[in-house]
């Protein structure tokens, strides 16, 4: 699929935000005053950042109201409810715990149960889609879940969370790498399926289905090169899991921490310009792009 930058700058962010404010809720760290205003600050931009830059991907950014009214059959309706909910209850709880210096345990404990959810909604936007074969598979929230989490910790200076999340985040990506390179493949889509030709013998293509282009080719069919990807793979890899999990084995101080934030926050936005660039919607078939 074509990797549009809203999108990628809102699954890259919103989900580091949440992940910090889930440990925020855990009380992993519960600072208060001044230095509480500044996580709580960090938290909000990175998740409420995310969400509005994914407005600039829908084709009509006005009726964005209305995704919350398909909660019942719409992943990205449910995902628009957990997170307006999960605000509110992690406002509360920071203004309580920053201005009065009140930890209320409990509401912290199910902002962060919201934290989780809204990740989770937001990775089954994708998991559940049976065009793209790649993402459809366990690993897709375990990720999502698994560099969240991760990447919160690390920004909450929870060294040890970190260490942790960060190296079973690196599994589950080789794991979604490896296993994913193989799904297109075996789902059993190709030209004939995708015609509906398929069952009176061999199809091929003579002349594509039209002369110029559309929004199907703008939007799912993007390829990429296997030397460019695999290197792109490599620098990602080193960036969001090598770098900040050796900083984190060696200890952390303020620049080494600063160091590891900002690599892994780099790895993660390559992640995720990778996992749709590779993505390989089957409509690419019909037009014999795959």
């Amino acid at each position: 699929m074509h990797p549009a930058p809203s999108v990628i700058i809102f699954t890259s962010l919103s989900g580091l935000g949440f992940g910090l404010l889930f440990w925020l809720g855990l009380g992993q760290p519960a600072p208060t005053g001044w230095v509480g205003f500044g996580f709580f600050f960090i938290a909000y931009a990175l998740a409420v950042g995310g969400l509005m830059a994914s407005a600039f991907h829908l084709g009509h950014p006005e009726r964005a109201l209305k995704a919350f009214t398909q909660w019942r059959s719409s992943w990205l309706s449910r995902e628009a409810v957990a997170a307006v909910a999960t605000l509110v209850t992690m406002g509360i709880y920071a203004a309580l715990l920053v201005f009065a210096g009140i930890h209320v345990a409990p509401l912290g404990w199910i902002g962060a149960v919201g934290c989780l959810a809204t990740v989770l909604t937001t990775s089954m936007i994708y998991a559940q889609m049976k065009t793209v074969p790649r993402w459809r598979h366990w690993s897709t929230p375990a990720l999502f879940l698994a560099l969240s989490l991760g990447g919160g910790a690390l920004l909450s200076n929870n060294g040890w969370a970190a260490l942790v999340l960060l190296t079973v985040a690196a599994v589950l990506q080789l794991v979604a790498w490896f296993t994913g390179d193989t799904r297109l493949a075996r789902s059993g889509t190709d030209i004939g399926t995708a015609t509906g030709l398929g069952g009176r013998g061999a199809v091929r293509q003579f002349e594509p289905p039209h002369t110029g282009t559309n929004y199907l080719l703008r939007e799912f069919v993007h390829v990429v090169g296997r030397r460019h990807a695999q290197s792109l793979r490599v620098i990602s890899f080193g960036l969001a899991f090598v770098l900040p999990v050796l900083v984190l084995a060696l200890g952390l101080t303020h620049v080494t921490a600063a160091i590891a934030v900002l690599s892994h926050l780099a790895g993660v936005f390559a992640l995720r310009w990778l996992f749709f660039a590779q993505a390989e919607h089957v409509v690419g078939f019909y037009y014999d792009k795959r």
